[in-house]
């Protein structure tokens, strides 16, 4: 089995020494990221190890927790006294299919990158973190996401600040990612969310994300979503999780909707967070 310095690219991305190429690598990703809130790593990962992470994901695809639900792009209830145009009353199908990180083994490659001892603070850095831990939850720290054909996220905004993605297989068509940049930076923005649901809007930007990017991304502010997928092969993209105070897990019915199962840690650290939202 490979490790993370054959799988990373470690020529190209240094992330390992400290000096000017690392510090280069990690400025084109503020750069990006300070003007629309996306960063894409190209290649960050090696083809010969991406063909590691797509049979790995393949063995544990089976384990996959699939839900399914209608939401709007903000994630809230129906509102019936709004208009019928108010883009919080537009609900579309989502489908999930997350494979829980207990999948995969602490000696695979999907872990050998998540543990490689540079990988942590260099997210850390392009970010420019200042609470940055681990989610300490044993099933959703680094997790696969697995989309069949038909399927991908419908416009959305997340709920957290950013996201740490890496691409592993995509579907034999569709599937690009498609964002708004920074469409409610200055507040919700509904006339505008409601351009990009009718497909009137010219703010779209479409990345076709190739197996190996690393992508970071602010979605709290950007409505964004993954366009259906066509073909009989599975999309896979790993998801690396990261929050800002430590050893928190995720709420147990959240976690029982999203993979199926809670484990007694979900229990025992209920409730210890540093905010009281619902989520």
């Amino acid at each position: 089995m490979l490790d993370a310095a054959e799988m990373i690219d470690l020529k190209r991305y240094p992330i390992h020494q400290p000096g000017a190429a690392r510090d280069k690598a990690i400025s084109v990703v503020r750069q990006d990221l300070a003007r629309d809130g996306c960063a894409v790593v190209k290649g960050f990962v090696k083809p010969e190890a991406v063909q590691h992470l797509c049979r790995e994901a393949e063995s544990v695809r089976n384990q996959g927790h699939r839900s399914f639900n209608r939401t709007n792009p903000y994630f809230t209830a129906d509102d019936p006294t709004l208009p019928d145009d108010d883009p919080r009353r537009a609900f579309y199908d989502r489908s999930n299919n997350f494979i829980s990180a207990d999948n995969f083994e602490p000696s695979g490659p999907l872990r050998g990158i998540h543990d490689y001892v540079a990988f942590d603070s260099f997210i850390c850095d392009c970010l420019q973190a200042r609470g940055f831990y681990r989610y300490a939850d044993p099933l959703a720290d680094v997790i696969i996401n697995m989309a069949e054909e038909g399927e991908g996220f419908p416009w959305h905004f997340d709920t957290n600040n950013f996201t740490v993605t890496l691409a592993i297989q995509n579907a034999r068509q569709g599937g690009a990612f498609e964002y708004a940049p920074n469409i409610r930076s200055d507040g919700e923005n509904f006339g505008e969310v409601r351009k990009v649901l009718d497909g009137t809007s010219d703010k779209v930007v479409t990345l076709e994300l190739e197996p190996g990017d690393l992508q970071l991304f602010l979605g709290r502010y950007s409505l964004h979503r993954v366009a259906p997928l066509v073909g009989e092969l599975p999309r896979y993209v790993a998801i690396f999780s990261y929050v800002e105070e430590p050893d928190m897990v995720g709420a147990p019915e959240r976690t029982k909707q999203l993979y199926g199962k809670v484990l007694p840690i979900h229990f025992e650290r209920a409730g210890l967070r540093a905010d009281s939202y619902i989520d």
